[in-house]
């Protein structure tokens, strides 16, 4: 998998940034810092999910429903993911099918317009 993102300034998005939402997390994509280094990001906050556990369990749920789609990931964006309340009572295979829902969103809609980008979403429907 990608380089993950540690630090706390690279969090920072803005409202122009790609994004899909779906009921266990929000997806937000920026461009790359470093080109040849995409980066994803896990969140899990404190607001949302009051015992630590509880954070890990959300954050090792997105990793898994990332990690089964990865070939929708397009290498010109880091990717950020702050789970919702809601991802708790996810079962793998509908989580699968969010994840995959908003990252085919993102790139649809954000993603340059090239022919591997386009291969990433018809090889995922086959």
């Amino acid at each position: 998998m990608r380089d993950t993102i540690k630090k706390h300034e690279d969090f920072h998005t803005t409202d122009s940034d790609p994004m899909a939402r779906s009921p266990y997390f929000t997806l937000r994509a920026k461009p790359v810092r470093f080109p040849d280094s995409p980066r994803v990001g896990f969140m899990a906050t404190k607001k949302t999910f009051k015992l630590a556990t509880q954070r890990n369990r959300a954050k090792r749920l997105m990793r898994d429903w990332l990690r089964f789609n990865a070939d929708l990931m397009v290498p010109e964006f880091d990717y950020i993911i702050v789970a919702r309340a809601p991802i708790l009572g996810a079962d793998r295979k509908t989580g699968r099918s969010a994840m995959a829902r908003a990252l085919k969103h993102v790139l649809r809609v954000y993603a340059p317009k090239t022919p591997d980008n386009w291969m990433r979403i018809f090889k995922h429907n086959a």
